[in-house]
């Protein structure tokens, strides 16, 4: 069976693992079976500390389930697996509790010597200071996403797993977003692994590039520019039509 430390979606404190000493998540061999069907079938995944992955996939090729594994949240796996550190995760949804208030939300499970404290300087960190006292359904999409950041950030987390938070988004929201997500990771330096269907996305804001297909790592790239990117860099316009390729999309036909 796999061994690990790892914690759970809100208040995930781990005890320190035996990954390397730069290294916040290793997978060897890792396999999840649901009866007779393989979603993971032997991944062998090292994330860095500091580093921003992004894992990308056709729709059933495993993303969301290795982030659940790495979350704890599914620990019927065989293989090798070592969380080292605290883990925070942010779904699609924000899932905040409305019978609690925003500052309530960021505070859920937290357990530090002054939690109100620590909650107000992570909303203040998303810019939501002025959101502390209301209620989650009066937020918009875009508010909640940040306070479901807040939530997760708060932990001060060594591995920070996004499964598809922007998805939900509109375009403009999205880019706000995808920057203050870059520049919360560029201020704490947690390990990120983003899943995400979106290529573009993958190559704004990823160290590295990771596919999944049928629960193997069929591709993965490294990307070495600077942000901000611009889409048009002729290495990435060059990476892009590769992962597109890798996914099974042809640019055939297209300008």
């Amino acid at each position: 069976m796999a061994t690990r430390t790892a914690g759970n979606l809100t208040d995930a404190e781990t005890e320190a693992g035996t990954a390397g000493a730069g290294t916040v998540a290793r997978t060897r061999g890792l396999t999840k079976r649901f009866g007779p069907r393989t979603v993971l079938g032997g991944v062998d995944l090292d994330i860095e500390r500091g580093e921003f992955v992004a894992l990308l996939g056709r729709s059933g090729s495993g993303k969301s389930t290795l982030l659940r594994v790495l979350a704890g949240l599914d620990r019927d796996i065989t293989g090798d697996l070592d969380v080292d550190g605290t883990v925070a995760v942010a779904f699609q949804e924000p899932r905040l509790v409305p019978w609690k208030r925003v500052l309530d939300n960021v505070t859920l499970g937290l357990r530090v010597p002054d939690p109100v404290r620590a909650a107000e300087e992570a909303l203040a960190e998303v810019a939501l200071t002025d959101h502390s006292d209301v209620w989650p359904l009066t937020l918009s999409g875009g508010e909640a996403q940040r306070v479901s950041l807040a939530r997760a950030l708060v932990r001060n987390p060594d591995l920070l797993l996004l499964d598809e938070p922007f998805s939900a988004l509109d375009a403009l929201t999205r880019i706000n977003v995808h920057r203050l997500v870059l520049d919360l990771w560029a201020r704490h330096r947690p390990g990120v692994l983003l899943v995400t269907h979106d290529v573009d996305e993958a190559l704004l804001l990823a160290d590295r590039v990771v596919i999944l297909d049928e629960g193997r790592i069929a591709h993965e790239s490294t990307i070495g520019l600077r942000r901000p990117r611009g889409r048009d860099h002729p290495d990435l316009v060059e990476l892009r039509s590769t992962l597109l390729g890798q996914l099974g999309v042809s640019l055939e036909g297209t300008s």
